[in-house]
Parts: structure tokens; C-alpha cells; sequence
């Protein structure tokens, strides 16, 4: 380094001088920092990769060694992972015994609690086939053991909570309002682990669907309320996989979820409320697109079930119904000013209809709340609306469920709906002396039809179905009206027009019915009448007026009283249809079956004529005679008349006398025997004309029996 210097201060003696004068200290150099400076460039060098002298030229063996030692890599990393997985202890029936005795103590430790909850959650998870880093220090493989893991939780898990949070049990909770475990002390320390415990239980009754397993684990869940009324995240899934239970499981499960989605509403009402409603609506909505027979029951329980919901809380009740039967109008209002077919299908169909029929059935179960009661009349005028908006024959079903709905509407409110007029109209809309052209054995049931078709509207069980309707209905709101003071003037019309109806009507079937319906509701009327004649208040007195309304209905009315037993009678037809059996039907057993009368083909006698030798008209006329049974009777006694005359002249006057005796006893005895014949003939005329009677029903038309 000297030698350098020595050669730079010859080289470029200015530059040395400057170092000189400014940084002497550069000039002087020492062996000892340059070796340590050596010293330290070789330690750093070593860190430092060396390449070979010798390269090495790359072949594809080593490209293929290469990559099999990368994939090798990977599976090796991935192995590690599993075992990682795997590797824990495996639950044994032993130490779930071990666990339950620490949760039945008398103070559980929390400690014991979490193992639980840590043992669940392996057996949760390995039932679903998915394995997470939470429970791979568990690993729950028999299935004894995931049996008994699943009944230590259900049976033990939440009293052992109940004692290590010091709170009181949940039997003694179930009467009043319970106390929420978030208020415990304790609370924190289990927090996170009840959050993957109520986690678990919904993934399990998730994947559930035996109904008694169903039951067993909503039994749970309904006790696990409170924790997760504390955990926000984990009571809104819950709730629409209750919701979701409630509209489509079966009949025991819907009723262990709604106890469950009741008992979250009182618990968090604030916080719940609007959106259980809403998911509640839609849910109905969306499950009483079809309906059936056998769906007709659970749509009527989801609107019982509705109701109880919506009577928790009578303000948000009043902010939702009023939305959606404005909903309802304004699709019926889209329908009276577009009409297209599209508008009209948004209308008639079964979710607008039981959205009526269920709005119906609240207001008049909540009738009694102030909020609610001005919502009855734009409702009433939306279903009026909706019967009106296409007043045809083939939407009678869809009319009679309207008027079911104003019906129920008007008698729980008390409210006066014109409810006559809708049902009289059916006899303006339909002609009951047309005889029909297709004959249907099966009947028409009206409460599960919305509309008919052109063929069913051709069927004699339509106009049978009809009448029967027409009967019903009226009786159903003429029996909520026999009480009042007005019931002469209210059926006058009704009256005025079923009598004009049995006037024009020919079938007998028809006007036997409605006829005794006309005379229960002139004795109606002449009971009412007779009674109120007695009355001293005045008209415009209404408390008094209600107050003899009230004792009347207590009393009961001509109507009422034959109501009540022809509900019965139709409710075991009802029960007689649902089971399948034959419909009840008040006729006597000596009634003789008709039978189907088959139309006669005339012989044509021209087609074969030719097909054998012409004989002469003589021939044929004797051939026609001899086959003629009354010609041969007649022939029978002018021959034996004959006879007689030739041997009464041969006879004496003896044997005169005693033919004669002969022939009056002969004479009596024949007398007697045309006497008998008549009366025979007469009975089977009797019996032909009922017979008749009976199968002018059946008859086919022209082109039925062809």
C-alpha cells in the first residue's frame, strides 16, 4: 500500500499534496488494519456462494431428479399437514363417561365444560367430513362415541353451564322472562367456546332429517335460546333455519321451531321483531304457491301460526300489515288499468288469495286492538275488488274463497259486510236448466280449485258442486246474522231473488235445497220479527240494541240451532272425504241401483235383402203373423171360444148348471188374479218412475254414446 502511495506521489505530485493538506490520516496506513480488513473480506466471502472451476454441462436425467425431489417436497409438506391433522387423542367411551360425572358435579368446573364442547365439536365435524385445526387435538371415529358425545351434550351440557355461571336452572325459567348469560361474570371466559358450541348444533339439525332426531335436537336449541340471544351472529342463522323448518318440515318439527322463534322474539324483541315478520311472510307466501288437499292443512297452520307472532307486538303488526295488503291493492289496481293477461295472473292466483284469506283471519283475531281496526275496510275493498275483477263462471272457486274470507272478517269483527249480493250473483252467471253435456262421476272440490276449465264447466258435478257451495256459504253467514235486530230486512233481497230462482229452475235436485234453505230463513225472519215487537227503545239507542242482540244469540235463533246440527252432519262428510270414504248420503236402502242405459242401434232390414231368394208377400205375411205374440194369443182364444160353443151344445141341462157354477167360481177367481196384476203393474210403474227419476242424471248425450 506504501509502494502505491510512493507511486502516486511521483505520478501526480498535486493530488498527494491535496491529500496531504486535507486528510493526512488517509496516507497512513497500518499492516495491522489491512490485515484485519483481509480478514474480514474472507469471513464475508464465505457467506458468499463460490462457483466451481469445473462447470458441468445440464442432461434431462437431472431435470427429471430434480422435479421429483420438489414434488416429493410438496408431498411431504402435505403428509406433515394430515398427520398434523390426525395426530390427536381418540375419544373413547371411557372418557366421555369421565367428562359427563365432571358436568353432573354439583359445581362444574368450566374446564370441563370447554372439553365437552371440544369433544362435539370433533364429533360435528367428523360427521360432516371436514376436519379444522380446532379439533384436530380431538378425533371422535365409532360410532357409539359420536353417539355418546351428541347425548352428553343435549342431556348434561346446558345445567352444567347453568351451575358454573351461577345462574338459576332453565326449569325454573321457562314461566318468566329467563336471565341471559351475557349478566354472569363468568361469561367471558366461555364466550368463544359457546360460540363454536351453538355453531355445531345448528350445522348438526342442519343435516338432520329424521323428524324424532329433529325434535330431540329443537328441544335443545329451544333451551339454548338465551346463549344465543347473547351471541347476535349466531340468532340470525338460526332464525331462518327456524323459519326454514317452520315452513317445510313436517308437522312436529314446525311446531318445535315456531316455540323456538316465539321464545327469541320475547327474548330480543327490539332487535328481532321486523325481521321474523318479514321472513315469516315471505316463507307463507312462498309455500302456498300450490295447493292441495294435503297442504291445505299446513298452510292454515302457518296462518294460525303467523298470527301468534304478530299479536307480540302490536305496533310493528300494524307497520307490516299495512304494507302488504297495500301491496295487494296495488296489484289488483295494476290489473283494473292494464288489463292484460300478465296483470290478471298476478291477481288470480292461490298466494294472492291466501294472502287475503290470512290478512282476513288476523284483523279478526286482533279486532279488539284499536291500531289495527282501520285496516278492515281496505281490505274488505280489495277482496270485493278482486271477486269483481273478472265475474265469470270459470272463476267461481276463486269468488267462494273471497267470500269464505269476508265471511270469517264479519262475524270476528262484528263489522256489516254486503256479503249476500256476491253469492246471489252466481245465479245470474250461470244457467241451471241447461242439461249438461259430459257427465263427471268424480265431484268438484271447491276448496282446493281456484278455477275451472271449459270441461269441468260442461260436467253435471259442476252445477251440483255449485248448488251445494251456494248452500253453504249462505248458511255460513246467515247463522252470524240470525241474531240481529235488521235480519228480516237484511235477507229481504235474498229472499225476493231465491224465489224468482225456483220459479224459473226445473231440476228437482236444485230447488230442493235451496227451498228448504228459503224456509229456515222465513222462520228466521218471523222469530225475529215476533221478538222485537215487545222492544221499547228506541232505534237510535245502540248499546240497547246490542245488548238484545247479545241475549238473543245466547238464546239462540231458529237459524243458529239448525246450523249447529247441519255443521256436524258436514263435518263428517268432510272427515268422510279426507279419509277417503264414501260420502254420506240420506237415502233409503230399498232404493234400487239405476244402471246406465244403453242407447238401441236400429236393424237395418234393407242391407240384407238381397242376401237371400225373395218368397212372396203371402209367405212373408204368414212368416210375420206366426212370430207376432199378440196375433197367436188372439188366435189362441177365438179357437178355444169355438171349442166351447160346440161342446155347450152336446151338454145337457145338468151339466149346463153345473159349468155355470164352474164358471162364476172360474170368473171370481179370475177377477181376483186381474186385481192382483194390477196392483203388481202398478207398483212396477211406481218403481219405473223412480227409476226414471233417478237416471235422468245419467243420460249421456248423442255424442257420449256414440
Amino acid at each position: 500500500m506504501k509502494e502505491s502511495m510512493a507511486h502516486l506521489q511521483e505520478k501526480d505530485p498535486e493530488f498527494y499534496k491535496f491529500l496531504q493538506d486535507n486528510d493526512a490520516d488517509l496516507l497512513n496506513f497500518s499492516v495491522s488494519e489491512s490485515d484485519s480488513e483481509s480478514d474480514d473480506e474472507t469471513e464475508e466471502s464465505k457467506n458468499f456462494h463460490v462457483l466451481p472451476e469445473k462447470l458441468e454441462l445440464a442432461s434431462d436425467d437431472s431435470e427429471d431428479e430434480e422435479a421429483g425431489e420438489t414434488e416429493s417436497g410438496v408431498d411431504n409438506e402435505t403428509k406433515r399437514k394430515a398427520k398434523k391433522i390426525v395426530r390427536g387423542s381418540v375419544v373413547t367411551l371411557k372418557m366421555v363417561a369421565k367428562w359427563e360425572k365432571s358436568l353432573q358435579e354439583t359445581i362444574p368446573s368450566i374446564g370441563a365444560v370447554k372439553h365437552a364442547i371440544r369433544a362435539f365439536h370433533a364429533a360435528v365435524q367428523q360427521a360432516s367430513g371436514t376436519n379444522s385445526e380446532q379439533s384436530a387435538s380431538l378425533r371422535v371415529d365409532d360410532s357409539a362415541v359420536f353417539n355418546a358425545v351428541v347425548r352428553m351434550c343435549l342431556t348434561s351440557l346446558v345445567p352444567a353451564l347453568q351451575k358454573a355461571l351461577k345462574l338459576p336452572p332453565p326449569s325454573k325459567t321457562q314461566q318468566k322472562r329467563p336471565v341471559l348469560p351475557s349478566t354472569s361474570a363468568s361469561w367471558g371466559k366461555v364466550k368463544i367456546s359457546m360460540r363454536t358450541y351453538c355453531t355445531d348444533v345448528m350445522q348438526l339439525f342442519a343435516r338432520m332429517a329424521e323428524p324424532a332426531v329433529l325434535n330431540v335436537i329443537l328441544k335443545h336449541v329451544h333451551v339454548l335460546v338465551p346463549y344465543y340471544v347473547c351471541i347476535p351472529k349466531c340468532m340470525n342463522s338460526l332464525l331462518k333455519k327456524l323459519i326454514r323448518l317452520w315452513s317445510t318440515a313436517e308437522e312436529s318439527v314446525r311446531v318445535l321451531a315456531l316455540l323456538s322463534i316465539i321464545r327469541v322474539i320475547r327474548l330480543a324483541q327490539e332487535d328481532q321483531m321486523d325481521f321474523v315478520l318479514k321472513q315469516m311472510y315471505m316463507a307463507y307466501v312462498k309455500n302456498c304457491k300450490f295447493t292441495s288437499p294435503t297442504t291445505l292443512p299446513l298452510i292454515n297452520f302457518m296462518q294460525h301460526a303467523m298470527i301468534e307472532v304478530f299479536r307480540l307486538d302490536s305496533q310493528t303488526a300494524y307497520q307490516h300489515a299495512f304494507v302488504f295488503i297495500r301491496q295487494l291493492a296495488i296489484h289488483l289496481r295494476n290489473a283494473i288499468t292494464v288489463k292484460k293477461k300478465e296483470s290478471y295472473q298476478a291477481v288470480y292466483n292461490w298466494q294472492y288469495v291466501h294472502c287475503l284469506f290470512f290478512w282476513a283471519r288476523l284483523l279478526g283475531e286482533l279486532h279488539s286492538n284499536e291500531s289495527l281496526e282501520p285496516l278492515i275496510y281496505p281490505l274488505v275493498q280489495t277482496t270485493i275488488g278482486c271477486i269483481k275483477l273478472v265475474p265469470t263462471a270459470k272463476y267461481f272457486p276463486l269468488r267462494f274463497h273471497c267470500i269464505k274470507a269476508l265471511t270469517l272478517l264479519s262475524s270476528k269483527t262484528q263489522t256489516f259486510i254486503p256479503v249476500l249480493p256476491l253469492i246471489m250473483e252466481v245465479f245470474d252467471l250461470t244457467d241451471f236448466n241447461k242439461k249438461h253435456s259430459v257427465m263427471g262421476f268424480k265431484p268438484i272440490n271447491f276448496n282446493t280449485t281456484l278455477k275451472l276449465s271449459k270441461a269441468q264447466l260442461q260436467e253435471k258435478a259442476f252445477r251440483d258442486g255449485l248448488v251445494d257451495e251456494v248452500y253453504e256459504q249462505m248458511m255460513e253467514y246467515l247463522h252470524t246474522e240470525s241474531h240481529c235486530i235488521g235480519f228480516p230486512e237484511l235477507i229481504l233481497p235474498a229472499v225476493m231473488q231465491l224465489k224468482k230462482f225456483l220459479k224459473v229452475c226445473k231440476v228437482a235436485n236444485f230447488c230442493k235445497p235451496l227451498k228448504q234453505l228459503l224456509d229456515k230463513m222465513n222462520e228466521n225472519a218471523e222469530y225475529i220479527t215476533t221478538r222485537r215487537k215487545s222492544v221499547t227503545f228506541a232505534i237510535s239507542d245502540n248499546s240497547a240494541a246490542t245488548d238484545w242482540e247479545t241475549r238473543m244469540q245466547q238464546e239462540g235463533t231458529p237459524l243458529s240451532k239448525y246450523y249447529a246440527s247441519w255443521r256436524k252432519l258436514r263435518d263428517k262428510e268432510l272427515a268422510h272425504e279426507i279419509a277417503g270414504k264414501e260420502k254420506i248420503v240420506h237415502v233409503s236402502h230399498d232404493i234400487v241401483i239405476p244402471t246406465l242405459p244403453h242407447k238401441k242401434v236400429p236393424f237395418d232390414r234393407k242391407e240384407y235383402t238381397g242376401l237371400l231368394p225373395s218368397e212372396s208377400e203371402d209367405e212373408s205375411e204368414d212368416v210375420s203373423e206366426m212370430f207376432n205374440p199378440e196375433k197367436n194369443t188372439r188366435k189362441r182364444r177365438r179357437v178355444a171360444a169355438d171349442e166351447s160353443d160346440d161342446n155347450a151344445e152336446s151338454l145337457d141341462s145338468d151339466d149346463l148348471r153345473d159349468l155355470d157354477s164352474e164358471g162364476s167360481s172360474e170368473e171370481e177367481n179370475a177377477k181376483e188374479g186381474k186385481e192382483e196384476e194390477k196392483e203388481e203393474v202398478e207398483v212396477e210403474e211406481d218403481d219405473t218412475a223412480e227409476q226414471d227419476d233417478i237416471l235422468e242424471d245419467f243420460k249421456f248425450s248423442d255424442d257420449d254414446s256414440s
